[in-house]
């Protein structure tokens, strides 16, 4: 499995969706965060609902820094199997977010897009359960985070997973461009390291001037 044009972009310039292309698994760890572009057509029977989220809203963010909210509403992410008609794969798409009114799909008929559509995207990879979030039910079609192998399983899809961008935003829902970047904090590991290191030397420096200076 290929993907052209997978070299990493500069950063002083905004990335251009690339055409997506079957890929290995360890080629798809390089690619997270990376737009790009498929064609193809939904299959609405299959949903898959990611819950409790809230929408991503930078503005309101921005606004609402350091304080709690009581406006912020809850609902889901609609995550839909996206067949890719020239390359002959079935991804998965994070559509976007809709209200908890609107997760059930009968309620948001205009927003199931029927038809051939040209999507652009985010890759995003799977997740492992963090501490104190439930685990996942796939009976109750209820998905606490992204375990793509189980979501590939129930849906018959390939565990490949992006995140629609907010153009593919549809009349009463999903809003789409929900991605929510999440960088590893590796600030403890570092503290762990230096201060490790700082004990060695000190107790080093001990053994060799403080323990063998006569009369000490």
């Amino acid at each position: 499995m290929v993907l052209r044009g997978a070299g990493p972009a500069p950063r002083c310039q905004k990335e251009r969706p690339r055409a997506f292309f079957p890929l290995s698994p360890i080629e798809l760890k390089n690619l997270e965060y990376r737009p790009v572009k498929v064609r193809g057509h939904f299959d609405h029977s299959k949903e898959l609902y990611m819950m409790p989220r809230t929408m991503v809203d930078p503005a309101r963010e921005a606004r609402d820094a350091g304080r709690i909210s009581s406006s912020v509403e809850s609902g889901a992410y609609v995550v839909t199997p996206f067949h890719c008609s020239d390359l002959g794969v079935t991804i998965l798409v994070n559509r976007g977010f809709v209200p908890k009114k609107k997760v059930n799909p009968e309620t948001r008929q205009k927003g199931q897009v029927l038809g051939e559509v040209d999507l652009v995207g985010i890759v995003r990879l799977t997740e492992t359960r963090k501490p104190f979030v439930p685990e996942n039910s796939p009976e109750q079609n209820h998905w606490h985070y992204r375990d793509l192998e189980a979501m590939a399983k129930i849906t018959g899809a390939d565990p490949i997973f992006i995140d629609a961008d907010f153009q593919s935003t549809t009349p009463g829902g999903p809003i789409g461009g929900q991605t929510r970047v999440t960088l590893r904090n590796e600030h403890m590991q570092y503290i762990i390291t230096w201060y490790g290191l700082c004990a060695a030397t000190s107790y080093l420096w001990f053994q060799k001037f403080v323990r063998r200076t006569p009369g000490v």
